[in-house]
């Protein structure tokens, strides 16, 4: 349990961390670059990338905590 409390608060705070970047660089537009030319920046960037970390601990951390759902556990459970 206390795995998934620290995966989740993790989550956030990394997600939240990339996104502020994201807002940040906004001011890109402002200065001349395309639309393009500014999530071509943002996807090159790897503070703006951890953001797909972020959630991805976020996710991790709602996981099932048997895995019910999961190919392997369910072919081992018949093979008992």
């Amino acid at each position: 349990m206390l795995k998934r409390i620290v995966l989740f608060i993790l989550g956030i705070v990394i997600a939240s961390y990339s996104l502020m970047f994201i807002i940040i660089y906004l001011n890109l537009i402002k200065m001349g670059y395309s639309f393009i030319e500014y999530i071509k920046y943002i996807f090159t960037n790897i503070e703006c990338n951890l953001i797909f970390v972020g959630i991805i601990l976020i996710c991790l951390s709602f996981k099932n905590k048997y895995n019910s759902f999961s190919l392997v556990n369910t072919i081992s459970r018949r093979l008992k």
